[in-house]
């Protein structure tokens, strides 16, 4: 049986993200079979006990992730093309007025804030930000098993053979695409439920069968409903909530 690095174990245990796993063993928060180990680049046995120090555990609870309904018009991550980023929307004034949270808005939530997962810019709908590595490995790690729910109005016609393929048989960038769900959910719009996120995948996938898509809205990710969230409106992730 081989060692690993501590960090990626941390990482493979969901522990925290392998940035955060190296930031923890420095400060001496981490415990392998009941000692500290505090230096970087430790390695261990796949089956050697590792956990986190209460420290740890505390900063964790610390964070925030924030669930916002994106308009169009505003990109997921850096600024570009003098488009502002989402994370621009997030401010007292725009915090939902039903979030049930017991949080407040502060500025210093911001640092360290950051998308898990894109939503294109002519896209609308829910978009996490988080500070919690633990939620953004779940969320786009490669392994992921979280759904993502997409109503995507179209326009053009498809065949009964165009539908089956959206569901299982189409290539983007020369790579099968895993199966997704793709349902009519009325006479013009069509329900995605996907567990990848390839860039602008949905509008390339519609455009493979003749369709071309004039609206795009996300409204689940995994077990988290965009519910009655208004656009441009955000709230947190609630305690007893997950993906």
């Amino acid at each position: 049986m081989e060692k690993i690095r501590l960090s990626k174990r941390m990482s493979e245990l969901g522990l925290c993200s392998r940035r955060e796993a190296d930031s923890y063993i420095e400060k001496g928060w981490v415990e392998v079979d009941g000692q500290i180990v505090s230096e970087l680049g430790s390695k261990v046995y796949p089956t050697q006990q590792v956990k986190l120090r209460t420290a740890a555990q505390n900063t964790q609870q610390q964070r925030v992730t924030i669930l916002l309904n994106k308009p169009i018009g505003y990109v997921s991550g850096q600024a570009e093309h003098n488009y502002k980023p989402a994370i621009t929307l997030l401010d007292d004034a725009t915090h939902w007025v039903e979030d049930q949270s017991a949080l407040r808005f502060h500025r210093s939530q911001l640092l360290g804030l950051a998308p898990a997962g894109r939503l294109d810019i002519d896209s609308q709908g829910l978009l996490v930000l988080t500070q919690d590595g633990r939620i953004a490995k779940q969320l786009i790690g490669e392994d992921s098993k979280v759904d993502k729910e997409y109503l995507v109005r179209v326009q053009g016609k498809l065949e009964d053979s165009g539908l089956a393929l959206l569901n299982q048989g189409l290539k983007l960038d020369g790579e099968y695409l895993k199966p997704a769900k793709v349902t009519w959910q009325n006479e013009d719009q069509l329900r995605f439920v996907l567990r990848e996120g390839k860039k602008r995948q949905i509008r390339r996938m519609c455009e493979l069968v003749g369709l071309k898509v004039s609206g795009l809205k996300r409204i689940r990710i995994g077990k988290v409903k965009l519910g009655d969230l208004p656009v441009g409106q955000w709230r947190y992730l609630g305690p007893d909530e997950q993906f």
